[in-house]
């Protein structure tokens, strides 16, 4: 088969890979399960993460945890037709043009994964398993806490009595846990395994070049609790003439922000908080950044730079649509996709990010003060935006907004500052800058 491209390069058109989630309650399974998804599809590459708990839930909604006792037949068989269900939906998607597929629960005995590996196997699809284990006991309660406020099956319950509950849960997955190739009659399968948040990896007989990738982003990814902040530059010059790309330097309100943005970052992220700083090499968020405080590690990225525009560097949206009609037009119809002549589309700014997002998440707390289709481009892979989305979301001027990672998805807060700036947000079709903000506000 013609092999096809994408985010990472060139992969065989017949790749299907199923990723085997491992590991007792707790120990961040979901949480890098989602990150995995995110990751690829964020590349273009086709994943979907079946969460075996999700499927579970349709039959017992609100647990407790003798519901997981291994001594519970009738829990026992909820469990195991979740577990088929989930899988038996994750074969028709693969079918439907699916190529990672990530099977997202406990899977903690031999038997059970066994089993997977059989079904799964037989449809001619690669298998690998990944499993997350952790003694690190404030880690754990971490979790615990994030998922009794969280998960679905605490909904509107006492976080006290959910965090007991779970414990109990955990307890009774114990009873039967093992970890893979712990008797070393595991050896023959393919598998990365994670302890205590990557300080120490096993990885055995990673196969081709899409395992070895996904392999290698888990290998970078830590569980802990963190935060990612995103601010565009302050106001620019060229933004008050309605001017793409260049590299001016900020205006007298874009300066009022500089001053500001201080205040806003201590306001979220708190007085001790260590963080470290990001920008572009452009000049205006280099300036935007220069009032942060001096105790802060700041770093340039050559890959935060804005969007190249190529031969309508510099130029207004009338002014292209002028001079080029037709390559205006086509922008609007597939945004991501576009390329500026001489320049770059969205889909060339995701790749060139990729670095970026890596090393995003091996790092603790970042603020990134960068460029409007960059920040569309970061925002997209955190809150899972669609190809079709990012290009066109609303990223207001002189707004801070904070990102923390979860289980279950990603939360998002806005501080503004209230110093007016223009708005840079363009409609389909439409060739004006605004002075209004950008619909409902941005994001």
């Amino acid at each position: 088969m013609a092999p096809k491209i994408n985010g990472i390069g060139i992969m065989p058109d017949d790749t299907r890979i199923c990723v085997v989630m491992v590991g007792l309650p707790a120990r961040g399974k979901s949480y890098i399960a989602q990150r995995a998804q995110r990751y690829l599809k964020w590349l273009s590459i086709p994943a979907a993460t079946f969460n075996v708990g999700n499927y579970r839930r349709e039959n017992a909604p609100h647990p407790s945890a003798d519901f997981f006792d291994t001594n519970n037949a009738e829990g026992e068989r909820k469990r195991r037709a979740a577990a088929n269900a989930a899988v038996a939906d994750m074969l028709k998607w693969f079918k439907s043009g699916g190529v990672v597929g990530i099977l997202d629960a406990t899977n903690s005995t031999k038997e059970r994964r066994k089993w997977v590996l059989e079904r799964v196997a037989s449809e001619g699809i690669e298998v690998i398993f990944v499993e997350s284990r952790c003694d690190d006991e404030e880690l754990i309660m971490s979790n615990i806490r994030d998922v009794k406020t969280n998960s679905p099956d605490y909904a509107g319950q006492d976080p006290e009595k959910a965090a007991l509950d779970f414990r109990e849960r955990i307890r009774n997955y114990e009873k039967v846990y093992k970890s893979i190739n712990e008797d070393g009659d595991e050896d023959d399968l393919t598998y990365l395994k994670i302890m205590n948040v990557g300080k120490k990896v096993f990885i055995n007989r990673i196969q081709d070049y899409l395992q070895s990738r996904v392999v290698y982003f888990l290998m970078n990814l830590h569980i802990r609790t963190r935060s990612v902040w995103l601010s565009r530059h302050g106001e620019s010059l060229l933004n008050l003439e309605g001017r793409i790309g260049g590299d001016a330097t900020i205006s007298h309100r874009g300066e009022e922000y500089a001053l500001k943005l201080p205040d806003l970052v201590r306001e979220s992220v708190g007085s001790d908080r260590p963080l470290t700083v990001w920008t572009s090499t452009l000049k205006r968020t280099i300036a935007t950044a220069r009032h942060l405080p001096k105790h802060y590690n700041q770093l340039q990225w050559k890959a935060l730079d804005e969007l190249d525009a190529g031969v309508c560097d510099g130029m207004t949206y009338q002014e292209i649509a002028d001079r080029y009609p037709e390559d205006f037009q086509a922008r609007d119809q597939d945004k991501y996709n576009y390329r500026y002549r001489g320049g770059e589309s969205y889909r060339d700014v995701v790749i060139r990010l990729e670095p970026i997002i890596m090393e995003l998440e091996r790092s603790e707390d970042i603020l990134i003060i960068s460029h409007q289709a960059v920040i569309r481009c970061i925002y997209a892979y955190f809150m899972q935006k669609t190809q079709e989305e990012s290009p066109w979301v609303p990223v207001p001027l002189h707004t801070l907004m904070k990102l923390t990672p979860r289980a279950y998805g990603t939360e998002l807060q806005i501080y503004r500052a209230n110093i007016k700036a223009v708005s840079t947000w363009r409609g389909k079709g439409s060739t004006a800058k605004h002075e209004d903000p950008a619909p409902e506000g941005g994001i």
